[in-house]
């Protein structure tokens, strides 16, 4: 998934749909992030080129609102409710996922996994 800057950008994504658990006072998504526009992509475990500056789940509780919904562990969050996260930092997307008066996230992301269905499909489907 690497990209050329000042190109467009193509990616598969998919929708996922988490309900916040309520604990108390707080809601609970049940998932991690890393990276971020402020962050060492170096250090990030699930960027292909080490050039990635995008947010990605890096931990997801067991039976949690996030495992639940569909969401996987090296997963890249490309919108959540519509706002774009692909330039955002650390603590934006952090702020953008735990809004207070937000009982639903919707997701869009990537992962590997479906861009490489999405070409192996390509790949076998007959030429006419």
């Amino acid at each position: 998934m690497s990209f050329v800057p000042g190109q467009p950008v193509t990616v598969v994504t998919q929708r996922i749909e988490i309900q916040k658990l309520r604990h108390g006072d707080n809601l609970i998504l049940g998932f991690s992030i890393g990276g971020g526009i402020d962050q060492d992509p170096a250090q990030n475990p699930f960027s292909e080129d080490k050039a990635d500056k995008g947010i990605y789940v890096t931990r997801i509780s067991p039976g949690g609102p996030a495992e639940v919904a569909g969401l996987m562990m090296g997963d890249k969050i490309m919108q959540v409710n519509g706002w774009d996260m692909t330039m955002m930092t650390h603590d934006q997307a952090r702020k953008r996922l735990t809004k207070k008066n937000e009982d639903v996230v919707r997701l869009l992301v990537t992962r590997k996994s479906l861009e490489e269905a999405v070409r192996h499909s390509i790949n076998t489907y007959p030429k006419q």
